[in-house]
């Protein structure tokens, strides 16, 4: 049994490890303003790293339940998907926080915050548009074709469009000289809490995914077994 659930003891202790040392690890004094503030990137940016690779998960098994649809498959989809859409959603609230101390509001219009915000949106249209429908067959067909533009809709509006245009986000045309930090600015001392974070929270949503996933299936069961 302790071998099966080997990886939710790592991640436990990896999340305790990220949420103790966190607040204590010695961090770099790169800005007047930003101080203390910085410990926000343990938590605000592992949430966007845990939530491109949740949702790649789900979009390799939307592509597997077009080659292959099994129940299965489409249920391991749409609970990596849910669980991905989570943590994006924490890290639009852990970047608003911070924004409001680094930027004077929570919100700025930000390119990278407004990007952020319309592929959330993208993928709760995913969910809609499943929940409009009653035939399980056609909703975990057209699910899976939506949910694989919704994945590829991610690069442009996070990490391609933001880019390109004024932002005060680090890697933006005219980020230079605003508070923010990026990998660049980590010290040794930061790596060791950051690299944990990521692989911790990861983990996480890897977990909520297996119980929601273990939920449908038995859910599945019951249902063809009553009817």
């Amino acid at each position: 049994m302790i071998r099966a659930a080997w990886w939710k003891i790592l991640c436990f202790c990896l999340l305790l490890y990220t949420c103790v040392y966190g607040f204590f690890v010695k961090v770099p004094k790169l800005d007047d303003r930003m101080q203390e503030t910085i410990r926000n990137f343990f938590f605000h940016v592992p949430m966007w790293f845990g939530m491109m690779i949740l949702l790649l998960v789900s979009v390799i098994y939307a592509i597997r339940y077009l080659k292959n649809p099994t129940l299965k498959n489409d249920a391991y989809s749409v609970a990596f998907a849910n669980t991905g859409i989570i943590f994006g959603i924490l890290g639009l609230v852990t970047g608003a926080f911070w924004a409001n101390y680094q930027w004077g509001s929570p919100w700025s219009g930000d390119p990278k915050q407004n990007g952020a915000a319309i592929a959330i949106l993208i993928y709760l249209a995913y969910f809609v548009l499943r929940g409009s429908m009653n035939d399980d067959e056609k909703k975990a067909r057209i699910g899976a074709v939506y949910n694989i533009f919704a994945f590829f809709m991610l690069f442009p509006t996070l990490w391609i469009l933001p880019r390109l245009t004024e932002s005060l986000h680090p890697g933006g045309e005219g980020s230079d000289g605003n508070p923010g930090i990026n990998g660049k600015d980590m010290d040794m001392h930061m790596r060791t809490v950051f690299y944990p974070a990521v692989i911790g929270w990861t983990l996480l949503g890897v977990w909520i995914s297996t119980i929601k996933i273990r939920y449908t299936l038995l859910a599945q069961k019951m249902n063809y077994e009553t009817d």
